[in-house]
């Protein structure tokens, strides 16, 4: 079986990698638009996007490489999401979202806004998967990784950027943590958001948040948003305070190896769905947990 992998960060690279070998594929060529990848797959196709294109046009430069595969397995982001769904109507298929697992009968992924889980698979020859980062073992891939360079093929109507506004990063990314702090609608107040960040710098993790701190008051950015619409985190602690715990966040986080909650309402939805719960107010609990660290 023969597997094409896309990705625009590296180590998601590796990982994707590596779960098309857990599926059999005996070949892997690999494209990362985010840095080289070393010893991932069997191939490393180099597409040079050309100043003043969008890397979502890349597709348009590998349909013969997912044509010659059998499963094509694309980074969960924005720009991957349109690759990957070009790339499935040029194959004659879908792409599977909110993959979560990848098994030989399909892509376990969540659906309905995350509140229930299905198993698909194209009905084709051709198998399309949208994969998020954690979800496959990046130990799993090897490969001598002979490059190979693919020419760009623009589309028809191709859109052009225009100009580039860095984002600043203000915060360690909580997908690569292994603890997490995050923080709900519970806090009543900008300023107490301190309180999560001095526990998550104490454990060495990075902070998180549910939606309505980004959406609702602005008080943290968009890619610190955990939840079906935002950010899927995978770390061995996830620590959340004042967070009711509805399934639209919980599918962001509910692969993490131990959850804590930390609420005021004893009846919040969360105590259904962590390891440990502690009932009280997050001002107090937070910096108590800080001190005894």
């Amino acid at each position: 079986m023969k597997a094409l992998v896309i990705a625009e960060h590296a180590d998601v690279a590796r990982e994707l990698a590596g779960g098309a070998r857990e599926l059999g594929s005996d070949e892997v060529s690999l494209v990362c638009f985010g840095g080289a990848v070393e010893g991932a797959s069997d191939k490393v196709l180099n597409v040079a996007v050309p100043a003043g294109a969008l890397v979502d046009d890349a597709a348009y430069a590998l349909v013969d490489a997912a044509n010659a595969a059998d499963v094509v397995l694309v980074e969960a982001t924005r720009r991957g999401k349109v690759i990957a769904g070009r790339l499935a109507a040029k194959l004659g298929t879908a792409a599977a979202g909110a993959t979560v697992e990848l098994t030989a009968e399909g892509g376990r992924g969540t659906y309905f806004g995350g509140v229930a889980e299905r198993v698909q698979k194209s009905a084709g020859d051709k198998q399309v998967y949208i994969v998020a980062a954690g979800v496959c073992d990046a130990s799993k891939a090897a490969g001598a990784g002979a490059a190979e360079d693919v020419a760009w093929v623009a589309p028809e109507r191709a859109a052009k950027v225009t100009g580039n506004v860095e984002r600043q990063k203000t915060a360690a990314d909580p997908t690569k943590a292994d603890v997490v702090v995050s923080a709900g609608r519970g806090f009543a107040a900008e300023e107490d958001l301190q309180k999560a960040r001095d526990l998550a710098a104490k454990l060495g993790g990075a902070i998180a948040c549910s939606r309505p701190l980004t959406e609702g008051v602005n008080w943290l950015p968009t890619e610190l948003y955990v939840g079906v619409s935002g950010i899927t985190v995978t770390p061995k602690l996830y620590i959340a305070a004042g967070i009711s715990g509805q399934m639209q966040h919980m599918v962001g986080a509910n692969r993490s190896a131990t959850v804590i909650a930390v609420n005021k309402d004893k009846n919040a939805p969360i105590f259904k769905q962590c390891d440990f719960g502690i009932v009280g107010d997050l001002n107090e609990i937070l910096p108590a947990l800080t001190a005894a660290l």
